[in-house]
């Protein structure tokens, strides 16, 4: 079984204001870097479109059909301070959840070891009900519940290496058993949770907050004593990664000082995890990462451990 690869043209039509950081052109640098000669035994295929039901999992109807409603027929809405739509981005949002629907499906069908969905919007700031933080849906937690509802899989980890907190992920697994949600981030910054005081109603929040400054040693501790203990214990049964990259040195969003290596690493320890309890099933989902040199070899570097490199 080979890592699939799943994007899809549709989500570049999503367009944000001259000067955003989260851009089209995020994806292109991923594509390209994706291009080189060491991916070609990389099984790739278009994202599917998400059906509503399916987004509805985990955000309830009204709110997805209000974000279909808000999409402009042409020109540019905010929908709230630094989150945008264009004509494109609700059928790009639903490509982005459609993709997490697939990779699941293939990873829990073993057709694929493991899956890297590239889309945008991201999706971990998403809360039940509200967008933000560029996101429209919350891809992991859409993730999350189709497997638990399409393969009644028991036990799902969620794990957010992005450099923001995913508030949203938090928020929808705050009182969920059953999910454990487990997130390295930059404190104080955007959007201001994420203390390791935030446990959840079942103590399976697991926060690792991070200073400015630190670096890959900081990183790999909070991971070794805070985060994969805590997954060895809860034997999820499929690991959903918020893949975010703008913890990377280069990152202008940020002050952590990651590098290619760190996610490499940190990849090959999720990897462990989920081959011990979930038979290797690992969803990994794009979030941010803003440098485009930055983004593009972090993504490289992941996906090569994805497929054992």
């Amino acid at each position: 079984m080979s890592t699939l690869l799943l994007s899809h043209p549709a989500c570049l039509d999503h367009l944000t204001p001259p000067g955003h950081p989260e851009r089209p052109d995020r994806l292109r640098a991923i594509e390209q870097a994706l291009e080189d000669e060491r991916f070609h035994m990389l099984a790739r295929e278009q994202a599917p479109r998400a059906p509503l039901e399916i987004v509805a999992l985990a955000h309830p109807m009204e709110y997805v059909e209000a974000i279909r409603n808000a999409s402009p027929a042409q020109g540019m809405v905010q929908i709230d301070a630094d989150t945008s739509m264009s004509p494109g981005s609700f059928e790009a949002a639903l490509r982005g959840a459609g993709g997490a629907m697939r990779a699941v499906d293939e990873v829990m069908n073993q057709k694929a070891a493991n899956a890297f969905v590239a889309i945008r919007p991201p999706g971990h700031h998403a809360e039940v009900a509200r967008p933000m933080g560029f996101c429209l849906f919350n891809n992991a937690a859409i993730a999350v519940r189709y497997a638990q509802n399409r393969y009644q899989v028991e036990r799902v980890s969620i794990v957010d290496f992005d450099v923001h907190h995913g508030n949203g992920s938090q928020a929808i697994f705050w009182s969920d058993k059953t999910v454990m949600y487990c997130s390295t981030h930059e404190m104080p910054l955007y959007p201001g949770t994420g203390a390791v005081s935030e446990r959840g109603e079942h103590n399976t929040i697991v926060n690792a907050p991070l200073s400015a400054g630190d670096g890959g040693d900081a990183f790999r501790e909070a991971f070794e004593t805070m985060i994969l203990p805590r997954l060895r214990e809860f034997k999820p049964e499929i690991l959903v990664i918020s893949a975010g990259f703008d913890a990377h040195t280069r990152d202008p969003l940020a002050n952590l000082n990651l590098v290619e290596a760190d996610y490499a690493w940190v990849t090959k320890k999720l990897m462990e995890i989920a081959d011990a309890s979930a038979q290797g099933r690992i969803v990994s989902l794009l979030e941010g990462g803003y440098d485009l040199q930055g983004l593009a070899r972090s993504v490289a570097a992941h996906v090569t451990a994805l497929m054992r490199g």
